[in-house]
């Protein structure tokens, strides 16, 4: 997730290993709410990153220079459930200790920031783990491929099932990492930002395309990818690259759903609340909204709350801004959010395995439903 949480923490101890070296830019153009943009040096977009805490929210556009675009009227989601049984057999599918075999490697690299070596590293790696799920299936047409930027060394990542329209619903979550003290040379291990969110969605695709027959390409109704983005700290860059292309490309997104941080629940039961999803109520869609407290009702345990992060706060604010209904499932409400996200303390221990598997099956609900539904 994009800004600082706690600065006293975030400017904690950290980890020093070999410094890497950022490419300079003159100047960064960053949007700061819709239409108002400035221009300023590269180590003020990251001492605005760092020293403006949860309100330090911004696209950075230096590169794709794209104006925002109005969500459009988009068809209707579905008023009632039609695959209640397929989805509900595949929970018991959804294991934790995947996840956590996964997270036990990706949070071994010193930083998964965007510009550094280990950064690239770290999702040339995790392209490998996703291109070995979408094999071991089996399913036909099924593609996993990176995504490069221009700017920067870091690739997102695209895994595309392509269904009998070209309608698009879309599932995401970020995969880079940042100690907000010291981005380049700070430990940043970034289990729940966004290690949580990067293995609940790769999980929830090794579910549907192993154990379940109906799921594959040419027998969904519309086109379904999940998305790994690079670059989300300090800007939502990759994201806005690939919403960017996608806009100019004319492409047909129906949904997109944000998984950012998955894992943390402790400040929420601590506060004496139930166990909670905090859905993200600004600059998303509103009727997406509606339609995913119905998927949380029906398709999890728990509940689920209203919540505000900030302008651009996440990647599913780069769909919003080329023009797609976008939301955003959260891991609690905002004020109950991880502390340490952006610190050498966001690590596994910290996790609530529990509650990351109920976003997996949030996200099963979300993209079986939307997957098969033939929109009118």
């Amino acid at each position: 997730m994009k800004g600082s949480v706690l600065l006293a923490a975030a400017c904690a101890s950290t980890a020093v290993f070999a410094e890497e070296r950022v490419k300079p830019r003159a100047l960064v153009t960053i949007e700061v709410a819709p239409g108002e943009t400035r221009q300023i040096t590269e180590e003020e977009r990251w001492d605005l990153t760092a020293n403006g805490g949860c309100g330090a929210h911004f696209f950075d556009i230096s590169t794709t220079h794209a104006e925002p675009i109005e969500v459009k009227a988009h068809a209707p989601y579905p008023s009632t459930f039609s695959y209640q049984e397929n989805v509900k057999r595949l929970f018991p599918k959804l294991n934790w200790d995947n996840i956590l075999k996964n997270l036990e490697h990706y949070t071994t690299y010193p930083t998964r920031f965007s510009e550094t070596e280990t950064g690239a590293q770290a999702a040339d790696w995790l392209l490998t783990q996703v291109q070995d799920v979408v094999s071991t299936s089996g399913k036909q047409g099924v593609t996993a491929a990176a995504f490069p930027h221009a700017a920067w060394p870091q690739d997102s990542i695209v895994v595309t099932i392509p269904g009998r329209t070209n309608k698009t619903v879309i599932v995401g979550a970020h995969l880079d990492s940042v100690n907000s003290a010291n981005r380049t040379r700070g430990r940043a291990p970034g289990a729940d930002d966004n290690g949580t969110g990067s293995f609940t969605i790769l999980e929830a695709l090794r579910v549907l395309l192993s154990d379940d027959e109906n799921f594959g390409a040419g027998k969904l109704e519309n086109t379904v990818e999940f998305h790994w983005y690079a670059a989300e700290e300090g800007g939502l860059r990759g994201s806005q690259d690939i919403f960017t292309q996608y806009a100019a490309a004319g492409r047909d997104v129906w949904a997109m759903l944000n998984q950012d941080m998955t894992g943390y629940s402790k400040a929420t039961l601590d506060a004496g609340k139930p166990e909670s999803f905090g859905l993200i109520t600004d600059f998303t869609d509103a009727e997406l909204n509606q339609y995913m407290t119905r998927v949380i009702d029906e398709y999890t345990d728990i509940t689920h709350v209203e919540s505000t992060c900030g302008y651009a706060c996440s990647d599913h604010g780069s769909a919003t801004r080329s023009g797609y209904p976008s939301s955003f499932v959260f891991e609690a409400a905002f004020e109950y959010r991880n502390p340490h996200i952006h610190t050498p303390n966001d690590t596994i221990d910290k996790l609530d395995p529990k509650h990351v598997l109920q976003h997996g099956r949030l996200v099963l609900g979300f993209i079986y439903e939307l997957g098969f539904s033939a929109a009118s």
